[in-house]
């Protein structure tokens, strides 16, 4: 691991994040946006199509798993074939060396970046500074948080924790070159402004890193979907091009890879396709009009193949959609930087204990409710909420809960472990309640409850228990 994280202060991440009203006037601008889209992009395609392929996406990245180094083989071998280079890379300083010294071969003062979580878990953008490489950012979401000094709050809007004024404000800080008094007041002149500014920068890097979201072992092609552009002139204009990708990342064929496109943008921002969908193979031939005169793929474990065959290999279906960020009530209260590492949400609740050890972040996978909507929306249907009980489990045996978690949970086992007690003592503080808190019908405070009352009023009991109004007849 080599980007520092902040998940063992979740709970406190979480308190700033509730007391930062930019942030979350941010998230409530943008909380139904993605929400709606996925929704209405489903019915348009037909919901028993839409969840047919579901089932299909899920059908083949499991194939794929079983079978990943027959695939890892075979898209390695086509990838040299076509005049390319596979690096492996066991851990995040590795592909840090690895994408240094192409760097440094290729005597690069300046790389350009397309969008990739993959070079964010490996830190290559500090890596580089630190070695004297400037990296810059293409994709706008992700340019604005460099400047900011920020890493991404949403795998795939990386930005969206950021507000309009915020922006303008970085703009006017870092494009000092322009008139200090210049119109920045539309988002049509914000985006110009940040269009012209990259623009100057494709013609200066030697070298372009881009992400992949899928990799064609058929083919040895790496695809990449964006809706400004930038990945494809990150890759085409410099002289080197790096794809930074996971192993996870691979599907068998091209037509494999389609049935995903139709679940991927559907499921992350409701469109039918992303507005660019680019495949790339190897270095530009004598035929081509363009190009990179070198092609490298770097392909990352960083703990990966340690999850086939454990209860979490499932997660590696995952395909970086968002759609689970976008639906998770926990994300869309505290954002994504109260998650203390490189990926958020409920994906993140399980992939980051997985990658970095639970003892580093065992307290993301108690932050869901288990509402369930993540799995209900999930395009390759990972069964999320299943595997934060895993890493809740693993948590517990390590001895890693709070005492006072601990040792509320043993009573509550005690007391559920018997019926008739169980019963006696919820009709009893059901009643008690009832009668506290009906002049209001909430508590702003409760003892013992400070942990849910500090964020939210708790409603006060209406009635009796449900088994004492099911005993009594009262069924719906």
């Amino acid at each position: 691991m080599t980007v520092q994280s902040t998940t063992p202060q979740f709970k406190q991440n979480t308190k700033d994040a509730l007391k930062n009203a930019n942030l979350q006037t941010a998230l409530r601008d943008t909380r139904n946006g993605f929400v709606g889209k996925r929704a209405a992009a489903r019915e348009k395609m037909g919901v028993d199509e839409f969840e047919g392929l579901r089932d299909a996406a899920r059908d083949l990245k499991n194939h794929t798993l079983a079978n990943l180094d027959v695939y890892l083989e075979m898209y390695e071998e086509q990838v040299r074939a076509s005049g390319g280079h596979v690096h492996w890379a066991k851990t995040a300083e590795d592909a840090q060396r690895i994408v240094l010294d192409i760097c440094r071969k290729a005597d690069a003062k300046t790389v350009n970046k397309g969008k990739t979580m993959i070079s964010e878990e490996c830190g290559i953008n500090d890596f580089l500074a630190e070695n004297g490489i400037k990296p810059v950012e293409t994709d706008l979401g992700e340019y604005i948080i460099q400047l900011r000094g920020e890493h991404p709050s949403h795998i795939i809007a990386p930005a969206v924790h950021v507000t309009v004024p915020e922006v303008r404000d970085e703009f006017r800080k870092a494009h000092t070159h322009l008139d200090a008094d210049r119109n920045l007041d539309g988002l049509d002149t914000l985006l110009k402004e940040a269009r012209g500014v990259l623009r100057e920068k494709y013609f200066e890097a030697e070298v372009g890193i881009t992400g992949a979201n899928m990799l064609i072992a058929e083919t040895g092609q790496s695809i990449i979907v964006t809706n400004e552009g930038n990945g494809d002139l990150s890759q085409s204009l410099p002289r080197v091009h790096i794809v930074m990708a996971s192993l996870e990342k691979i599907v068998p064929t091209l037509e494999d890879s389609a049935t995903i496109l139709r679940v991927l943008a559907r499921s992350a921002t409701g469109q039918d396709m992303s507005v660019y969908t680019t495949f790339s193979s190897g270095p530009r031939r004598a035929t081509d009009p363009d190009g990179p005169e070198e092609y490298h793929v770097v392909l990352l474990d960083n703990g990966r193949t340690d999850m086939i065959g454990t209860e979490f290999q499932d997660m590696l279906r995952c395909i970086r959609c968002g759609a689970c960020i976008n639906h998770c009530p926990v994300y869309q209260t505290v954002g994504g930087h109260a998650y203390g590492w490189v990926y958020p949400g409920p994906m993140g609740s399980v992939l980051t204990p997985s990658l970095i050890g639970v003892e580093e972040g065992g307290q993301l996978p108690n932050a869901s409710t288990f509402c369930g909507r993540c799995e209900s929306v999930c395009p390759m249907r990972i069964p999320l909420p299943k595997m934060m009980r895993h890493w809740r489990e693993r948590e517990f045996e390590k001895n890693l809960t709070p005492s006072a978690m601990r040792y509320g949970l043993k009573a509550w086992a005690f007391v559920a472990k018997r019926p008739w007690l169980y019963r006696v003592k919820t009709r009893a503080a059901i009643m008690a309640l009832g009668l506290l808190g009906r002049r209001k019908g909430r508590f702003a405070a409760l003892p013992l409850a400070s942990g849910w009352t500090g964020g939210r009023d708790m409603p006060a009991p209406e009635g009796d228990t449900f088994m004492a109004q099911w005993k009594a007849g009262k069924r719906p």
